[in-house]
């Protein structure tokens, strides 16, 4: 890289729009849309779509619900022409469908567009010439005059008259001067009026004018002053349809596109998730969800996103990156356990119906036919928000804050050791290996339990193994969950202690099971938890308590063994 750039760049000037009003203007309407997935974005692909795959995608635009696509450039190739007689010959085109094809300012090949079009019912002719400096002066060797009348006019007159020789099909006209992001607006305009009047541009039949940044060169505020300065100054703006067709070239196509709305554009060429030349199109996927979760409906169906991916895919032989916003694998995932956390309590805060207010999410999965399985995964960056947010919402144990605290703990040591992510499954597995099959040195057979209702007590027999041999213990409380702890503090030799206790249900009917959560202390020791589950709540709380003498002893014998 240079150490002073600007002896071979410049900075892309600005307009002056003194007056601009797009920046305090709000988008409370899609535009039209129109699709040039099968054009554009196949002609940059590494090895373009072949039959099936375009016609593969040609049916998804239809189902997103796109009614106007851009087919191909049926001059270009055999391929292509083939393709767009197929639409046309197998009435495959829905009548409120309109098929575009795009063709350069040059006589044999806008009359080859017109032979590909025969018997179509509507259809876009997109024509296009370029009109910046650096085309004029090195590509055409060509004056201003020159190319507004040899290159735009003469060929808008003869799309004209093709057009009124074939009036079976309705006919609507589109003009590009490519590269208008490059070009002075001055000419821009200047082109585009003859273009409009040769053309017969009304308002009840207007002419798509399209005014591509067919490569970015400023940053997208300048675009929208572009398209602000062309909106307001354009001489017949009734009779034109003022389309917009940005690139990504800076990496800011998706805001010059929505700062074009903003500025006075009615119309957005672009690609689903933003394929096409260099660094691609706009992506309308992202346009249309930005603008869904401002409260407007795009009028395009993306309900089930992942199949729109596939096909994609398919259709481009490419992948959609897993951080593409709204459909890659991971946007909707949190591995932060701060980020975590606060979903999972957001969640839990929030009632069906409720205005969608999801720190981290902007837009409800479920909308686009995702579901909340992949919101929360966990790796060594998690914590226990993530954690026992996977817990519940996969198997229905909600787990008290401070065993997700010490539950957290255990997790993270198995994902520092493996460095991987861990599933939801994968988590489950733990919690069960260290509460619910913690059997040993005790371990659960059979209760027996007398009420005394003159004492307020209990009485409570129960069977257990140590070491695997069978024992009967007995005890007295004012609950089961008492005599329990005073029949064992005699077997182990120490106080055990009851610092706090949950339980909760999961499933219902037959299938129902209780949980039990018990916090004790044995001894001196630290306080840790015990997990029990059950058909019945006081067996489900047996079975907890023995987990958590059993881990305590456990703890007690490694530090043992470290010490």
């Amino acid at each position: 890289m240079l150490k002073n750039p600007e002896t071979k760049y410049r900075p892309f000037a600005p307009v002056h729009l003194r007056d601009r009003r797009w920046p305090d203007a709000v988008i409370t309407k899609p535009p039209v849309w129109l699709s040039t997935d099968l054009r554009d974005g196949n002609q940059s692909l590494i090895e373009p779509m072949n039959h099936d795959r375009k016609l593969a995608m040609f049916n998804q635009l239809i189902k997103i619900g796109f009614k106007e696509i851009e087919v191909g450039f049926p001059s270009a190739s055999e391929t292509e022409f083939a393709f767009l007689r197929h639409l046309i010959e197998k009435n495959l085109i829905p009548d409120d469908v309109t098929v575009q094809i795009l063709t350069p300012a040059r006589e044999p090949l806008i009359r080859r567009s017109f032979e590909a079009l025969k018997g179509a019912k509507r259809a876009i002719v997109h024509f296009y010439n370029a009109t910046a400096p650096i085309m004029r002066r090195v590509v055409f060797n060509m004056s201003q005059d020159q190319v507004l009348d040899e290159l735009a006019v003469t060929h808008a007159r003869l799309i004209r008259q093709l057009a009124d020789e074939r009036p079976e099909t309705e006919w609507v006209f589109e003009y590009s001067p490519e590269m208008f992001s490059g070009t002075e607006l001055d000419f821009s305009k200047r082109v585009v009026d003859a273009v409009v009047d040769a053309l017969g541009g009304t308002k009840e039949k207007p002419v798509i004018i399209n005014l591509p940044s067919t490569v970015e060169h400023s940053t997208p505020n300048i675009f929208a002053d572009m398209i602000e300065w062309m909106h307001r100054n354009l001489a017949r703006r009734e009779a034109i349809v003022l389309s917009v067709h940005p690139h990504n070239d800076r990496g800011t196509g998706t805001a010059a596109a929505e700062f074009a709305m903003m500025a006075g554009a009615d119309r957005v060429e672009g690609c689903l998730f933003g394929n096409g030349e260099r660094t691609g199109n706009v992506d309308i996927v992202n346009l249309a969800l930005n603008m869904y979760t401002q409260g407007v409906h795009p009028n395009l169906d993306f309900s089930d996103i992942d199949e729109v991916r596939k096909t994609v895919e398919y259709s481009n032989q490419l992948p959609v990156h897993p951080r593409h916003p709204y459909v890659g694998d991971l946007v909707f995932t949190s591995f932060s356990g701060s980020h975590q956390d606060a979903i999972k309590k957001a969640f839990s805060a929030r009632k069906e119906g409720d205005i969608w207010e999801m720190p981290y999410l902007p837009i409800d999965p479920k909308d686009l036919g995702r579901s909340y399985e992949a919101v929360i995964r966990v790796n060594s960056q998690s914590g226990k928000g993530g954690i026992s947010y996977l817990l519940e919402h996969e198997y229905g144990l909600v787990l008290p804050r401070r065993l997700q605290i010490e539950f957290s703990q255990i997790v993270q040591e198995v994902t520092d050791t493996t460095g991987k992510e861990v599933t939801a499954a994968d988590i489950e597995s733990v919690f069960r290996r260290s509460y619910l099959e913690a059997r040993s040195p005790y371990g659960y057979v059979a209760h027996h339990l007398v009420e005394d209702s003159t004492r307020d007590s209990v009485e409570l027999s129960t069977e257990i193994t140590v070491d695997g041999k069978s024992q009967r213990i007995a005890g007295q409380g004012n609950g089961p969950i008492d005599a329990f702890i005073n029949a064992m503090s005699k077997v182990v030799g120490e106080r055990l202690t009851v610092q706090d206790y949950h339980e909760h249900a999961i499933g219902a009917g037959a299938d129902a099971a209780a949980v039990s959560y018990i916090e004790l202390k044995l001894g001196s020791g630290k306080t840790l938890f015990g997990v029990g589950r059950d058909a019945n709540i006081v067996t489900a709380s047996l079975k907890a308590i023995l987990s958590g003498v059993n881990r305590a002893l456990a703890q007690r014998a490694g530090a043992q063994r470290a010490a």
